[in-house]
């Protein structure tokens, strides 16, 4: 019995290897299981031939990855693998049939019907109004055996309409690609943690697929140089031909002229990958760095010469221009923004022009160099007046209202301009009752997923709430893959029965939004692991992703004084904030 007892207790506590990837249910799909001879086929595979086991530490071994981390998924005829748009968290190796891509932007809406299924529920929503209260992070206890079944040809049903496209359709009307066995695809979003760049399906019934997820990829990548070179490589030939198609800059350009513009152009990376740990004990310091412009790598400086064209592919980045002996920022960049566009436009053909302003990298910048003679050649004569004056009044105020410049500082200095869905209080109507927070509560069943606190300016306060940034680099360690990007809504969620509770998403998260609990029985006592110690698991706001009504805090405001708001539409958050 004591036995049995230190089982459960025991299997409270997750760990790495506890759900493979092969074990999530997926509804409507055919995910088969990943024995030794499945692992031995992947491995014979062109792009996993050159991986060496000796390569791997005992603790993380190669095998163990890739049935771990992968499954096999089968596919029929036009069912959607990728859809433009979703965010990615894996890539994919063809090992039976083929798969046709969109190569038209302009094709998307009318190839694909119907989004994807939301995951809300009135069932759900209703629910939480009956339910008996709990202690705080409450958790029921998972049975010993917690694997969930495997997806099986007897549960293909109909496919949801959103999910399915006529192939026959695609290849006779719309321009396209094809990728056959044993080729991959879908490395680019799975590394930048990014929204899928092209929509891709299964051209034939029984299209089998290997799915490999980030944290196996990530950690391949780490320990394999010739597989990280592979990758590399392949990023860099297909990211930059996806990130040019992408750039509404180069929307009239035509195919022939984006591949001959992605053969001479260059990738290009500023500042740290982790570059977390150092701005978090900075900012802890005094609320804010002191000059923390100084301290971010400097791409381009305000009156040197222009060297092409800056087109960011991810990442952010200051624009700043020199007053007195010191800096002044004057605006922010991100994905799709150029830098040097209105001084390529104004110069001559033999040049005659300088920098306007200076451009530094905040935090890691991937950026792409386009030689100047291509600017001219073919993006500057196809480009309409009014979108030359929108592309290069981004480099100040993003194309839209400009803030003051306290404000600008704030936003910038704090790197809150990586928050898409920021928790945003107005001061000057919030009288503290504390309605929000209370939402917050009975919608995670007595579990609130944040404080009313935060830092401010004048009368704005971002609080600390999870911002579901554009770049969530809490994403980058996670060990299982616990903490994720929805594919559909692109909200950042924590699956609680897969967290470890390792703290990495906590330490990693630049703005102190993921917070360690520990978690509780039914009775309010602690969850203990069979040493006696209590079991945490990292917990933050999920912006109620399964509420048909949306986030609890903003509808509980009896005063309209709290939103979420991507702090980069600057138009919308001036007029908030009035």
């Amino acid at each position: 019995m004591v036995d049995d007892l230190d089982s459960e207790i025991q299997d409270e506590r997750n760990r790495r290897w506890d759900q493979p990837f092969g074990k999530e249910l997926l509804e409507g799909k055919v995910v088969l299981p990943m024995n030794d001879d499945t692992v031995e086929q992947i491995l014979s595979l062109p792009d996993f031939a050159d991986l060496s086991p000796g390569d791997f530490p005992a603790w993380l071994p190669l095998k163990g990855i890739i049935a771990n981390d992968g499954r096999l998924r089968r596919y029929r005829k036009g069912e959607v693998i990728v859809r433009k748009g979703d965010y990615g968290n894996s890539l994919f190796v063809i090992l039976e049939g083929e798969v046709v891509g969109l190569a038209s932007a302009a094709s998307e809406s009318k190839v694909l019907t119907g989004t994807a299924k939301s995951r809300a529920s009135w069932w759900r929503t209703f629910g939480q109004l009956l339910a008996r209260r709990t202690p705080p992070e409450y958790r029921k206890n998972r049975p010993v055996d917690h694997a969930e079944e495997l997806s099986s040809d007897s549960r293909m049903g109909k496919l949801d309409p959103s999910q399915q496209v006529d192939v026959d359709d695609v290849l006779a009307n719309h321009p396209n690609f094809k990728l056959k066995a044993p080729q991959m695809f879908g490395e680019l979003a799975a590394l930048t943690r990014s929204p899928r760049t092209v929509s891709i399906f299964a051209a034939q019934d029984d299209t089998l697929l290997f799915e490999l997820r980030w944290q196996g990829l990530r950690e391949i990548r780490d320990w394999s140089v010739s597989f990280r070179q592979k990758i590399d490589d392949l990023y860099h030939d297909r990211g930059l031909a996806a990130g040019l198609r992408d750039c509404p800059v180069f929307a009239h350009v035509d195919q022939d002229a984006i591949d001959e513009i992605a053969r001479h152009s260059l990738f290009e990376t500023y500042g740290k990958f982790d570059w977390t740990n150092r701005f978090k004990s900075e900012i802890g310091k005094q609320g804010t760095a002191e000059n923390i412009i100084d301290q971010e790598p400097l791409i381009c400086e305000q009156g040197g010469h222009v060297d092409g064209l800056l087109l960011i592919n991810s990442g952010f980045a200051r624009v700043t221009e020199y007053v007195d002996h010191g800096q002044k920022t004057i605006g922010h960049l991100s994905r799709n923004d150029t830098f040097g566009l209105e001084e390529i436009a104004e110069a001559d053909e033999h040049g005659g022009t300088t920098l306007k302003s200076s451009l530094h990298a905040i935090g890691y910048v991937n950026a792409i160099r386009i030689p100047t003679n291509l600017v001219r050649k073919h993006v500057l004569p196809g480009l309409s007046a009014k979108k030359l004056r929108l592309a290069t009044s981004s480099v100040t105020t993003g194309g839209r209202e400009e803030m003051r410049q306290g404000l600008m500082d704030f936003v910038v200095d704090h790197r809150f301009i990586n928050g898409e869905k920021a928790m945003l209080i107005n001061l000057d109507k919030c009288v503290g009752c504390d309605d929000c927070v209370r939402a917050c509560s009975t919608a995670h069943y007595n579990n609130p997923r944040f404080a009313r606190h935060g830092h401010t300016f004048e009368n704005a306060m971002v609080v600390n709430a999870c911002m579901h940034c554009t770049d969530p680099v809490c994403l980058i360690g996670c060990p299982t893959g616990a903490i994720h990007r929805a594919e559909d809504t692109g909200i950042v969620v924590i699956k609680d029965t897969t967290c470890i509770g390792c703290e990495t998403c906590a330490n990693s998260c630049p703005y102190n939004n993921i917070r360690m609990v520990d978690i509780r029985d039914e009775s309010g006592a602690y969850m203990l692991d069979r040493d006696g110690h209590p079991i945490s698991r990292a917990t933050k706001c999920d912006l109620c992703a399964d509420q048909l009504t949306g986030p609890a805090c903003v509808q509980a405001c009896p005063h309209e004084a709290l939103t979420r708001i991507n702090i980069r539409d600057t138009e919308s958050l001036l007029r908030w904030l009035g």
